[in-house]
C-alpha cells in the first residue's frame, strides 16, 4: 500500500474527535455508519436498519452516515477513533471489509470494534447490459479464455467479495487470477452506472444491486454464486450449472464502538436482536432478497475469527495478499 493511501486512512481516522459527553448518549438516538457510498449493500443495510429500528420504536431517532473509500477501511478508521465508548454509534460491515483490511494493509481492523451480530447473507451475481454480446456464463468463460485482459469487471472495493469471486472464477476455469481486469468502485451506484453505460464488459455484485435493473430489462444476469437456483430467480443459472465450480456468499454484520462497558454492549445487542427478530425486518429481508443469517454473541465472534482466517488464505491463493 502506498504511503499516500496509508496517510489518507490515518488522517480520516483522526478527522473527527468525540464530542464531550457522547459516551453518555442515550439509546433514544443512534447513528449508523455505512462505510461506502450511497446505493451499495452496506448503505442499503444501514438504511434498512434505520427504517425498522424507527418503525418498531426500538430507537426513535436513527441517522445514517456514509463514509466511502478503500473497502470500508476509511470509515472503519474514522469510527474506531471517533466513537470510542459511545453506545449510540454503530457501523455496518461484512465480508468485503474483511478482505479490504487484508489487501489494503489497513492500520485498523475488526478487533478494534465491538462485534454485535451477523445480519444477512447474499449471493454474488454477474450481470451485463441487455445489449451485450455475452448471453451466458459460457460466453463469458470463452471471452476470458481468449484474453482475460479484454474482459473488464466492475465491482466493489479491491479485495472484497466481488473481487474474490472474480478471482475464484478465473482460477476455476484455469486462468491466472492476477490477470483479471478488475475495476473497483466504492459504491454500488457508481459500479452500476459503469455497467449500464457500457464502460465495462461485466459487473459483479450482490444480487440485490442488479435485480431491479434486470427486471426492467436493462441488465441480463448471467449467473449467481448460490449452490442451487434461487426460488425467487428460477431463470438464473448457478455458476456451477454453467461449469464454473464456485459458490460463495457475501455476509453483512453490524458492530458497535470500541471501549463499551458490558452493560452498554448488552444494551446495543438487545436493540439489534429485537430488530432482527421483528416481523418488519423479516419483511425487509424478503423485499431485498437477503438471506437471514443472524448470529450474535460469542458464536458470531468465533465465526468472524474463522472467516478472517479463511479470507486470508483465499486472497493469497488468488494473488491479492502476501
Amino acid at each position: 500500500m502506498n504511503q499516500n493511501f496509508r496517510g489518507a486512512l490515518l488522517a480520516a481516522a483522526f478527522a473527527i474527535t468525540l464530542p464531550l459527553g457522547a459516551a453518555q448518549a442515550q439509546m433514544s438516538d443512534m447513528k449508523i455508519m455505512a462505510p461506502a457510498g450511497p446505493g451499495g449493500g452496506w448503505d442499503q443495510t444501514a438504511r434498512s436498519m434505520q427504517q425498522v429500528l424507527q418503525s418498531e420504536k426500538i430507537v426513535p431517532n436513527v441517522q445514517v452516515l456514509n463514509v466511502p473509500g478503500a473497502g470500508g477501511t476509511i470509515g472503519l478508521a474514522q469510527f474506531v477513533n471517533s466513537a470510542k465508548g459511545d453506545p449510540s454509534q454503530l457501523i455496518v460491515g461484512g465480508y468485503v471489509m474483511v478482505g479490504a483490511i487484508i489487501t489494503n494493509k489497513s492500520p485498523v481492523n475488526l478487533s478494534q470494534v465491538t462485534p454485535i451480530a451477523r445480519l444477512t447473507g447474499e449471493y454474488e451475481a454477474i450481470a451485463v447490459p441487455a445489449s451485450s454480446p455475452l448471453k451466458s456464463m459460457a460466453d463469458l468463460v470463452a471471452a476470458l479464455k481468449a484474453d482475460p485482459q479484454k474482459v473488464s469487471w466492475a465491482g466493489g472495493s479491491a479485495g472484497g467479495t466481488d473481487h474474490i469471486t472474480a478471482g475464484l472464477i478465473a482460477k476455476a476455469i484455469g486462468i491466472d487470477p492476477t490477470k483479471v481486469n478488475y475495476i473497483a468502485f466504492s459504491g454500488g451506484g457508481e459500479s452500476l452506472a459503469s455497467i449500464l453505460g457500457g464502460k465495462v464488459t461485466v459487473g459483479i455484485s450482490s444480487m440485490s444491486e442488479f435485480e431491479s435493473q434486470a427486471k426492467a430489462g436493462k441488465l441480463r444476469i448471467l449467473g449467481i454464486s448460490s449452490p442451487e437456483r434461487l426460488a425467487s430467480l428460477p431463470d438464473v443459472p448457478t455458476f456451477k450449472e454453467s461449469g464454473v465450480d464456485v459458490d460463495i456468499q457475501n455476509w453483512r454484520m453490524v458492530a458497535a464502538a470500541p471501549g463499551l462497558t458490558p452493560e452498554q454492549k448488552a444494551e446495543v445487542a438487545a436493540a439489534v436482536e429485537k430488530m432482527a427478530k421483528s416481523k418488519a425486518w423479516e419483511d425487509m429481508l424478503a423485499q431485498k432478497g437477503w438471506v437471514n443469517t443472524y448470529l450474535a454473541g460469542p458464536e458470531f465472534e468465533a465465526q468472524l475469527a474463522k472467516d478472517i482466517a479463511s479470507t486470508q488464505t483465499i486472497l493469497k491463493d488468488i494473488g491479492l495478499a502476501q
